[in-house]
């Protein structure tokens, strides 16, 4: 028989949100972790805000939907408060009742300076790896490093020369006016940004040069999971000089670094001279056959065949007796 709509809408109904998230969803085992790190966090929130006044959004629930934008791609703070009013998935991550209206974007804003100061993402992160080691889901030796660029903030038109020349515009905007650069050079030495002065235009792969930050990555080779993470200026020798911190941060975690993995960006006699100097079997990929880059590792010689493989097969199959 064919349903109908019913146009009347329910006056009341009752709706229980962990019934609604499926046993198996991921975010499920990606909740208990996160509430684990957030409890072990709770002397330090309690340091962050005052004693008195009118209560703030909890801060566990401005890091896990910190989580939830970077899980799910989510474009911006302002559009994820928006889906917050209907995503029950969200909400059910987030704790917060059915009815209970979303906060404004602008609490990120004004809660972000207070996070960085008391380094509230980096002990999150600190925790979420040790609960990962404590699984031994880690692998204990062998690591891999890596960097990126982290776009800026800031737009190219910020990119003044320090001598602060007014840039050619072309109308009369006052706010956003369009700039003509061409035939200009621009470079970190003479240039610098004035809404973010300490990024840099950089750029990387032939993509398009950006003001940006470099960020760097160390990984295990186990399950490929980031145990550590730092941000630096963006300069031509930032990946390879962050190398020695990052495995000395390892060390300090409890880690014991015996190889690193890393591409041709870390083919340098400097950087794997430190390496070697610490104990650490560097495997870095070669520029070129001929560069001198130094004394990194190869693979062994392979083993001679003893015979062509049909060989082999007949072998194999005398030995089954087939």
């Amino acid at each position: 028989m064919r349903g109908r709509r019913e146009p009347q809408s329910l006056m009341l109904a009752f709706v229980d949100l962990e019934q609604r998230v499926p046993k198996d969803h991921p975010l499920r085992t990606i909740r208990v972790l996160a509430d684990q790190a957030l409890a072990a966090l709770s002397a330090t929130f309690d340091a962050m805000y005052a004693q008195g006044g009118r209560p703030s959004i909890p801060p566990e629930r401005l890091l896990k939907a910190s989580l939830l934008i970077a899980l799910y791609s989510v474009r911006s703070e302002r559009a994820f408060c928006e889906q917050l009013d209907y995503d029950l998935l969200f909400r059910w991550f987030l704790d917060m009742q059915l009815i209970e209206p979303s906060f404004d974007p602008t609490t990120f804003t004004k809660n972000r300076k207070r996070l960085l100061d008391h380094e509230v993402g980096r002990g999150l992160f600190d925790l979420i790896v040790g609960q990962a080691q404590d699984r031994g889901l880690l692998s204990d030796e062998h690591f891999t490093v890596d960097g990126t660029l982290i776009e800026a903030a800031a737009s190219l038109k910020s990119f003044k020369p320090r001598d602060e020349q007014p840039s050619r515009t072309t109308d009369d905007d006052p706010g956003n006016p369009s700039v003509d650069f061409h035939g200009e050079k621009r470079s970190n030495a003479t240039h610098q940004s004035t809404t973010d002065p300490d990024a840099r235009l950089a750029k990387k792969g032939g993509t398009t040069a950006r003001l940006s930050y470099m960020g760097h990555a160390l990984m295990e080779n186990r399950h490929g999971l980031l145990v550590d993470f730092q941000i630096t200026t963006a300069t031509g020798t930032a990946e390879r000089d962050v190398v020695t911190p990052l495995l000395n941060r390892a060390r300090e975690r409890g880690f014991h670094p015996a190889t690193l993995g890393a591409d041709k960006g870390y083919d340098t006699h400097d950087c794997v001279a430190d390496l070697e100097a610490q104990g650490v079997k560097p495997h870095i990929a070669r520029t070129s056959p001929t560069t001198a880059g130094a004394r990194w590792m190869t693979r062994p010689p392979r083993r001679p065949a003893t015979g062509s493989a049909r060989d082999c097969v007949s072998a194999s199959r005398r030995s089954l007796g087939g």
